[in-house]
């Protein structure tokens, strides 16, 4: 039961042809700031992604009017609670793509695998004749996943083509049944349009991702492992979609551990143990630089850092 003593977190997104882009971003601008909205959305001739979060009410003025519009009528919505909010303002972008593949021909507008619904995903992972591939990258399988699933390793979904032609190129592999998972189900609908055109036949992927199983699945029938990263301030959900036990280094996205925090390496938005040693002293500068702007914003007690966002 959602109650108006917390802040409710709404993850949306929809493969949809797009055209008005500038007025969809006046549009949104104008629905979320009237509603007290805080968040992302980013827009793109291939649809709609972002994470939106807000008191309820708020929340649901805002996808009441998405959904008015027939394009966005079935938008797919994963909903978790926070007691803090977890975004500084409210960002509209118009983008090449809603999630980066860097290849424009993948298009999941045209074609793409099979939605498999929450409560029918275990039996699919279940299945010995099924590959299951992780989609996120290594900062985010870092702190979960579901058991036996591959993992690319990747640092970012550019790297995703890369690693799918290796797959297909060793023996064996081209004619797998394939399973994908992402965090909200917009990176493997895509990816699966990606395995699609490089001539693999049955290809599966979560509908509403990790975080509508969580949100759907109970516990004691779940097959998730760990904790499940996400792209805000709370860093990473439980099974429970509550506040997980991981921080972040804001230099890499890497989550870290109580532990971790106090090794020397860590310093706050700067560096940590995993990315000191690979930042030069400029780039460290610049994050110091970032850094002290954020903590004098929350001393003076600005809501917004950055204010609206320049188009």
């Amino acid at each position: 039961m959602i109650t108006n003593d917390k802040i409710l977190v709404a993850t949306l997104y929809k493969f949809v042809e797009i055209h008005n882009l500038e007025s969809l971003q006046d549009d949104l601008y104008a629905i979320c700031n009237k509603n007290n909205i805080l968040g992302t959305i980013l827009i793109a001739h291939e649809g709609i992604n972002g994470t939106i979060s807000a008191q309820p009410k708020e929340i649901e003025n805002v996808l009441s009017s998405l959904r008015s519009d027939k394009r966005f009528s079935n938008i797919e919505i994963k909903y978790s609670t926070t007691n803090e909010q977890p975004f500084h303002r409210m960002k509209v972008r118009p983008k090449k793509e809603i999630v980066t593949i860097g290849r424009p021909e993948i298009n999941p507008n045209k074609i793409s695998g099979t939605y498999v619904k929450p409560e029918n995903w275990n039996a699919i992972i279940s299945d010995p004749n099924i590959v299951l591939i992780d989609t996120r990258n290594k900062y985010e399988t870092k702190i979960g996943s579901f058991k036996n699933a591959i993992d690319p390793m990747t640092s970012s979904f550019r790297e995703f083509p890369g690693w799918v032609k290796k797959f297909k190129e060793t023996e064996g592999n081209e004619n797998k049944k394939i399973a994908m998972f992402c965090t909200g189900g917009i990176r493997c609908e895509k990816a699966s349009s990606l395995m699609k055109e490089e001539g693999f036949n049955e290809v599966f992927h979560l509908q509403g991702g990790i975080l509508k199983y969580l949100e759907e699945v109970e516990n004691s029938k779940s097959l998730w492992e760990g904790e499940c990263f996400v792209f805000d301030q709370r860093v990473c959900l439980t099974e429970n979609l509550e506040v997980g036990s991981y921080k972040m280094c804001f230099a890499c996205r890497m989550p870290i551990t109580d532990e971790e925090m106090q090794d020397t390496h860590y310093k706050e938005g700067i560096s940590c143990v995993y990315c000191h040693d690979k930042t030069t002293q400029e780039k460290k500068e610049s994050f110091e630089s970032r850094q002290k702007q954020i903590e004098l914003a929350k001393q003076r007690g600005k809501k917004h850092l950055g204010g609206k966002q320049k188009k």
